[in-house]
């Protein structure tokens, strides 16, 4: 059994629920999906669980899909999109008058996965916070003038991929040395929000939910020395950052010269080797920012899965490690990580 527009859905629980929402936002059916939502409003269901296990476990799948190669990521923006009406949809007709505080939600400076930190953002309005959203990739000293213009009384940073740590770390000690205490939240800090710790934030909420529980009770915590935290990152790390297109295009050119098939890749697929040689030296500087090579090992895992699911053979992540190690044989923390990204491909 399916559910279908002309037979909205009662509940969360109806046989086929999720399947079809999930097919009208892959769909592009903008009409159909805020149709659901508000059939489910209609008939009683929260607007938080609407959010959370509707819209919020449906995106999950989105991503999914696209990581399989089921999905373009053109359909997944497009998905993405509808899911952000569906979620104001849900808004509208959720209003709640502010009785707590007043708190900032915002993605940090590169991040641009604005949809769950908007449905945190929207939790947070339902448990009666003023919340001012700031939305996708926002540089650190806008938020902090927002903060002095605001003066609100926490700041939630999303960051979902991890080579966004520094900016993070940046956002989150500017965040504290004008007194205003900062909850984190996103894989981008690690399992169980490793790293959030170490950058300083005061709290870490897993999910959105654990976040509202968070702010809730014991909240504000007390502010310590600010800067305590602030200076990560060292001379591997410095190289890193400032080399970086230096260290791809080197890359890039020792594997075109090594394989002259790449030489004949169309714009297109020489673009995306690039890139994904980029992604490797930013996984790299994340992991020695925070001294973890996790960071780096979580990303060649995913990648290598991403790959496959392209019928790109694990191999060619392998290579282009190895090219990249090549350039950077004296330095002893990136040779280690990169040996243990490696180690993981042949596992």
């Amino acid at each position: 059994m399916t559910v279908s527009t002309t037979t909205p859905p009662r509940s969360l629980d109806d046989p086929g629920v999720g399947e079809q929402y999930l097919r009208l936002v892959g769909d592009g059916d903008e009409y159909g999906a805020v149709e659901i939502v508000t059939a489910l409003l209609d008939n009683g269901v929260a607007p938080a669980r609407v959010m959370l296990d509707l819209i919020a476990r449906t995106q999950s799948r989105v991503g999914a899909l696209w990581a399989a190669n089921e999905w373009s990521i053109a359909r997944e923006h497009a998905a993405t999109a509808i899911s952000e009406r569906a979620l104001a949809a849900v808004s509208a007709r959720s209003a709640v008058r502010p009785t707590r505080g007043r708190i900032t939600v915002a993605c940090v400076d590169g991040e641009w996965h604005a949809l769950p930190v908007r449905i945190l953002g929207e939790m947070l309005r339902l448990d009666g916070w003023r919340v001012d959203f700031l939305g996708a990739n926002v540089p650190g000293p806008h938020l902090v003038t927002h903060l002095h213009q605001t003066g609100p009384d926490a700041v939630a940073l999303s960051c979902m991929l991890a080579t966004r740590l520094p900016r993070a770390h940046a956002a989150i000690t500017a965040c504290r040395s004008v007194g205003v205490p900062v909850i984190a939240g996103g894989p981008g800090f690690g399992p169980e929000g490793r790293w959030a710790q170490r950058l300083g934030a005061d709290a870490w909420a897993a999910d959105a939910e654990s976040a509202v529980r968070r702010l809730a009770h014991e909240w504000p915590p007390p502010i310590d020395d600010p800067y305590q935290t602030a200076f990560l990152g060292d001379d591997e790390y410095t190289h890193l950052a400032r080399h970086r297109g230096e260290l791809v295009q080197t890359a890039m050119t020792r594997l075109t010269a090594a394989y002259p098939p790449i030489g004949a890749y169309s714009r297109r697929q020489y673009d995306s080797t690039l890139d994904d040689l980029g992604h490797v030296v930013d996984f790299l500087a994340a992991a020695l920012y925070v001294a973890d090579e996790q960071v780096f090992t979580d990303f060649v895992t995913w990648t290598a899965a991403v790959l496959e699911a392209r019928e790109v053979p694990p191999v060619a992540l392998q290579i282009g490690l190895t090219l990249m190690r090549d350039q950077l044989r004296d330095y002893p923390a990136a040779i280690r990580i990169i040996d243990a990204g490696v180690a993981t491909l042949r596992r």
